[in-house]
């Protein structure tokens, strides 16, 4: 009578489905929960990681050398165009580059492919061909000066060692890849990042020197 009580105590209880009871689902549910939610934690982590986090986009990228030797690139923005064909979207891209040697030369560039390389190998070559000698007093530039294409002006003023350079990203990367190193700027109008970088160029191409000047107007200036 004793070994039937024990082993009745001892046997499972069944549950009215001939399941689990509530107390025995509810210590297995804990362990369950935990490992999902590492699960969860560990796909998000990955996720992260691919993507690379929050922000990422095709503007804005470090500056990179070039295949010319001493020649920096900066991809200021790359452009994605959508084309509706009968068989769905076809996709064409553009990139905007700034090239220069950060000593007085500079020259800006726009190609278009079907590939992104492609755009931006067009788009140096194209900003090489178009390089100009800038003319710099010291780290910044010499006079004050206004460029303006389209419906964006650009106005860049001289400023003393140690300011660096204050702009935007799109005339910032002018700026460094032309070797000016202390200068204010200020746009107007449109915020276009073609418009400002062309602005910025043609600002930058504007500039004279006293030399320059005084050989215009055939006098001396002291």
């Amino acid at each position: 009578m004793a070994e039937e009580l024990n082993s009745e105590t001892q046997s499972p209880t069944i549950g009215p489905e001939g399941g689990q009871t509530p107390a025995e689902t509810a210590e297995v549910a804990p362990s369950v929960e935990g490992g999902g939610a590492e699960q969860v934690e560990h796909r998000t982590g990955e996720h992260e990681e691919r993507r690379g986090g929050r922000g990422g986009g095709h503007h804005g990228r470090a500056p990179r050398e070039g295949g010319v030797e001493g020649q920096d690139e900066i991809v200021v923005r790359v452009y994605r165009c959508a084309t509706v064909v009968k068989g769905g979207r076809r996709f064409s891209f553009g990139a905007l580059v700034v090239v220069g040697d950060r000593h007085g030369k500079v020259g800006i560039g726009y190609g278009k492919a079907n590939e992104v390389p492609s755009a931006v190998e067009k788009a140096t070559k194209a900003a090489r061909r178009a390089m100009i000698s800038v003319k710099l007093n010291g780290t910044t530039i010499p006079h004050q000066v206004m460029g303006k294409y389209g419906a964006s002006k650009v106005a860049l003023i001289p400023a003393g060692e140690g300011t660096g350079v204050i702009a935007g990203a799109s005339v910032r990367a002018v700026m460094e890849l032309a070797g000016v190193k202390d200068v204010l700027t200020k746009c107007y109008g449109s915020t276009s990042p073609k418009n400002l970088v062309k602005a910025a160029f043609l600002a930058l191409a504007s500039l004279r020197s006293k030399d320059d000047v005084a050989k215009l107007r055939d006098v001396s200036i002291a």
